[in-house]
C-alpha cells in the first residue's frame, strides 16, 4: 500500500463497515479533502476490483482490507465529479454513482420540526421519494430511529446485504438518510435496523407508500402523482355549511361488497369498484359512502383496524393511482369519500412498528399505557413529539394525497381513558389521579385544529363510545374539535328496543326516546354499522322479532325512525337490503337474496328514504337545532307508538311521523297535529310496494279541531302495523 494512502486511513471506520456499525458512513465513504489532496473512499463487498472514473478517466482503487474496503488518493485540490466501475467476484461490471457524494437531504429546520412534532408534511421527507438531486436521478430514503446502532436500505438491488447501504444518522432527530442513484419507481426495499444488542432485522418503512400484497410485507419505491379532475367538488365541498347539508353514509368494505370470485384473493380493483359502486350508491340515493380502512393491514380479518402501513393505500385492490382514481371517480358522481383510520393502537406484527428500533419507539414503553389487553395490540405513545406528529401527519396525508372528504377516526374512547377495557391495577393515572390521558386530548385537540386549518372542507369524525363532553366542542372552548361524533348510545339503546318482542316493548319506552335528551349536545351522526352485524350479534334484519314478514315490516320501521331522528345517518351495507346472514369479510355480500320479494322491495324503501332525507331541508336544516324536531306524542308506552315533526323553520315544509312498533292495525287512529291544514301521506312503510300489508292513507288528512297530544288539531289516519307513516304539510289557506 502507499504511505500516503496508509497515513489516511480510518481503520476504526473501515472495520465499523465491515462489522455494519457505522451509523455516518457519509464521515469516511465519498470524497473527502486531506492534506495530500482528495481521498476517495467506498467499501463494496464481493468486489474484486474497484476503479475511480473522473472526466473517462479510470484509476484502479486500492483494497484497503479483504472485506470490501477500497481506496485511492488523488492529488488534487477539490473533488471532481466521479463514478465507480466495480468489477464483481463473478466477473461481472457495473458503473455506480456513489450514494455517499450526496449531501444530507434532510435540513436542520425539517429536524427542528420533527423534534418539536410539528412538521405536518413529514411524509414528504420520511419514506422513499424518488428525486433528481444534482442532476441525478434515483431514490432517497429516510427513517427515524434513534435507538438504532445502524440503518441500511436493503432490497434486491443489492442483494437485501445491510452492509452496502448504511445510512447517515442525523444526530439531533435519530433520523436516517440516504440518497440511492439509480432507484426507482417500484423498488422493493426494507430498512435493517442494528439494535444496541448488536442483533440485526428488518422493518417496512413506516412511512411508505406502497408495499407488497399480503402476506408478504416489504414497501415498495412508489410515485403519487395524479392528475386530480376534482377541482369543482373541492371548491364546492370547501363552501359548504356542514350543519346544513345532508349526509347519509354508505358504509363499505371493499373487499367483500362484492367479489369477482370466492378465492382468497378474488377482489375487483379500486379502478373496477368505482363505477360499479358510484352507480349503486347513487341508486340508493347516498351522499357518502364510508370505507372500512384500506391502509395496509396485514390480516383480512381485521378489516383493515390493524394497520401497518399509515401512509399506503393496501395492495390488494391495486395501485395508489388506482385508489386515486376511484376516488377521483366518485367525486364526479357527487359522492364524497369518507375514510376509517386508526390512531389508538397497532398490531404487534414484527416487519411493522412494534420496537421499531429495538427498542419501545412509536409505543409507550410502560405495559400499563402501551398495550390493549382485550385487543393484543399496541398503543402509541401519544405524548411523545415524533409519534403525534406521525399520527398528525397521516391523517393529513389521506387528504392532501388521496382528496378524501373526511376522516372517521375509530375508538377514540380507547385514546380518551387510561383504565379503558383494564381492571384494577392495570393501568397508571395521569398526575392528577385521574383515568383521562391527557397526552392523547392533547394529541386530539392538535390534530383537529391542524386539521381544519390546513384542508379544504374535509371533516372529522369521532367513533367515541362513552358520555366524555365537547367531542364536537370548538378546541378553543376546551372541545376535542371533531366535527361529528358517532351516536353510539342511540344505537345502544335503538336496537335494543327493536330487538323486542311486541308485548315487552312498552317495558323499554324510554330507549326509543332517551336519545332527545342529549340528541344537541354533541353534533351527532345515527349509524348502523359493521360492529352491529359480526361476532354473533347476526344482521340488522335477524335481530328483529317475530315472523319473517314481521322482521322486515320492523326493520323498515327502524330506518324510518333512523332517518326521521336528528342527526346524519350511517348504514353499513347488506343491510338496505336486509342481507339475512351475518357480515363476513371472506365473502361477497349475498346480492342473490335481492330475488326475494322482501328483500328488493326493502332495497327500494331505502333508496325512497334517503331521497325523503336529501330532498326535504326539513330534514336535515336544523339538525343541531332543539327547534328542528319537536315531539308529537312520546309517551304511549302502553301502545308502542310516538310521534314528532321535523321543521326547517318555515312552516309548509313541515312533516310528520307517525310510528307503531306494535303489530296492531289502528284504522281510525288520531293523532294530534301542529298547524291546522291538510297532512298528505308521503311515504308508508306498510306499503306493498316496500313489502307492506297495504295499510295506506291513500287521501290527503284534513285536520279536525279536536284536540289530540297536547295540540288543538289532529288528523284521522290509518296507522298500520310495524311502520312509519310520514306525512306533509299543506296550509289551510293554501286550500
Amino acid at each position: 500500500m502507499e504511505q500516503e494512502l496508509y497515513e489516511v486511513m480510518n481503520w476504526g471506520a473501515m472495520e465499523a463497515l465491515e462489522y455494519s456499525e457505522h451509523d455516518d458512513p457519509h464521515s469516511w465513504l465519498g470524497a473527502h479533502e486531506c492534506k495530500n489532496g482528495i481521498l476517495y473512499n467506498t467499501f463494496q463487498p464481493t468486489a474484486k476490483a474497484v476503479s475511480l472514473k473522473i472526466a473517462n478517466k479510470l484509476t484502479e482503487m486500492t483494497a484497503t482490507d479483504e472485506a470490501g474496503n477500497f481506496s485511492c488518493l488523488i492529488k488534487d485540490k477539490a473533488a471532481k465529479k466521479y463514478t465507480l466501475v466495480v468489477t464483481y467476484d463473478d466477473n461481472s461490471t457495473a458503473e455506480i454513482i456513489d450514494p455517499y457524494s450526496f449531501g444530507p437531504q434532510f435540513n436542520s429546520e425539517d429536524e427542528d420540526k420533527f423534534i418539536k412534532g410539528i412538521h405536518y408534511d413529514i411524509y414528504e421527507k420520511l419514506g422513499a421519494h424518488i428525486r433528481e438531486i444534482d442532476g441525478v436521478k434515483g431514490t432517497y430514503f429516510a427513517v427515524w430511529a434513534p435507538n438504532a446502532v445502524r440503518v441500511s436500505v436493503v432490497g434486491d438491488f443489492n442483494l437485501w446485504d445491510g452492509r452496502r447501504h448504511p445510512m447517515r444518522k442525523l444526530r439531533a432527530s435519530g433520523v436516517f438518510e440516504l440518497f440511492i442513484p439509480g432507484i426507482g419507481a417500484d423498488t422493493v426495499y426494507k430498512f435493517e435496523l442494528k439494535g444496541k444488542n448488536g442483533l440485526a432485522f428488518l422493518k417496512s418503512d413506516p412511512y411508505a407508500n406502497k408495499t407488497e400484497l399480503r402476506p408478504e410485507n416489504a414497501s415498495i419505491v412508489t410515485d403519487l402523482s395524479y392528475d386530480w379532475k376534482d377541482a369543482e367538488w373541492i371548491k364546492k365541498r370547501k363552501a359548504q355549511n356542514l350543519d346544513k347539508i345532508p349526509m347519509s353514509v354508505y358504509e363499505v368494505h371493499l373487499g367483500s361488497w362484492k367479489k369477482k370470485d370466492e378465492s382468497d384473493n378474488g377482489f375487483y380493483s379500486y379502478r373496477e369498484l368505482a363505477p360499479m359502486l358510484a352507480k349503486y350508491v347513487k341508486k340508493q340515493g347516498y351522499t357518502h359512502i364510508e370505507l372500512l380502512p384500506v391502509m395496509e393491514h396485514p390480516f383480512d380479518g381485521s378489516w383493515g383496524y390493524q394497520v401497518t402501513g399509515y401512509f399506503a393505500a393496501t395492495s390488494r385492490y391495486g395501485s395508489p393511482q388506482d385508489f386515486m382514481y376511484f376516488v377521483d371517480y366518485m367525486h364526479s358522481e357527487g359522492i364524497g369519500v369518507i375514510l376509517d383510520w386508526v390512531p389508538a393502537h397497532f398490531p404487534k406484527d414484527a416487519f411493522g412498528l412494534a420496537r421499531f428500533d429495538g427498542g419501545c419507539l412509536y409505543e409507550h414503553k410502560d405495559p400499563r399505557l402501551g398495550e390493549h389487553p382485550d385487543w393484543g395490540t399496541l398503543i402509541f405513545d401519544f405524548g411523545r413529539p415524533e409519534v403525534s406528529n406521525f399520527l398528525i401527519a397521516s391523517a393529513l396525508f389521506w387528504v392532501k394525497k388521496y382528496h378524501a372528504d373526511g376522516i372517521r377516526m375509530d375508538a377514540v374512547a380507547s385514546m380518551l381513558y387510561l383504565d379503558y377495557g383494564r381492571q384494577d391495577g392495570q393501568w397508571v393515572a395521569n398526575k392528577y389521579g385521574g383515568n383521562e390521558n391527557l397526552e392523547a386530548i392533547e394529541l386530539l385537540k392538535h390534530l383537529n385544529s391542524i386539521f381544519h386549518g390546513q384542508n379544504d372542507g374535509a371533516i372529522i369524525i369521532a367513533e367515541e363510545s362513552t358520555a366524555w363532553p365537547r367531542i364536537t366542542g370548538k378546541v378553543e372552548d376546551d372541545g376535542l374539535g371533531f366535527d361529528l361524533k358517532w351516536n353510539m348510545g342511540w344505537m345502544n339503546d335503538f336496537v335494543s328496543y327493536m330487538k323486542q318482542d311486541p308485548l315487552f316493548k312498552k317495558g323499554c319506552h324510554g330507549m326509543l326516546t332517551f336519545s332527545m335528551m342529549y340528541a344537541y349536545s354533541e353534533k351527532f351522526m345515527l349509524v348502523l354499522s359493521h360492529d352491529e352485524v359480526v361476532h354473533g350479534k347476526c344482521s340488522m334484519v335477524n335481530k328483529m322479532p317475530g315472523y319473517r314478514a314481521d322482521k322486515f315490516a320492523n326493520l323498515r320501521a327502524a330506518y324510518g325512525f333512523m332517518t326521521g331522528h336528528p342527526g346524519k345517518k350511517l348504514l353499513f351495507m347488506g343491510q338496505e337490503f336486509g342481507q339475512e346472514c351475518e357480515w363476513s369479510e371472506e365473502r361477497s355480500l349475498d346480492w342473490n337474496q335481492l330475488d326475494d320479494e322482501y328483500n328488493a322491495k326493502l332495497q327500494k324503501y331505502c333508496a325512497d328514504l334517503n331521497k325523503l332525507y336529501i330532498t326535504r331541508t326539513s330534514m336535515y336544516e336544523l339538525d343541531n337545532d332543539p327547534s328542528g324536531f319537536k315531539w308529537m306524542s312520546c309517551l304511549d308506552a302502553d301502545h308502542s307508538i310516538v310521534s314528532f315533526i321535523r321543521y326547517d323553520g318555515k312552516k309548509e315544509n313541515t312533516l310528520l311521523f307517525v310510528f307503531n312498533f306494535t303489530p296492531v292495525v289502528y284504522e281510525k287512529y288520531i293523532q294530534g297535529v301542529p298547524f291546522k291544514g291538510t297532512w298528505k301521506e308521503i311515504l308508508n312503510s306498510d306499503s306493498e310496494k316496500y313489502g307492506g300489508t297495504g295499510h295506506v292513507n291513500s287521501r290527503a288528512k284534513k285536520s279536525k279541531s279536536i284536540e289530540k297530544d297536547g295540540q288543538r288539531d289532529s288528523i284521522e289516519m290509518i296507522l298500520p302495523p310495524l311502520s312509519v307513516c310520514v306525512f306533509e304539510y299543506k296550509p289551510a289557506k293554501a286550500e
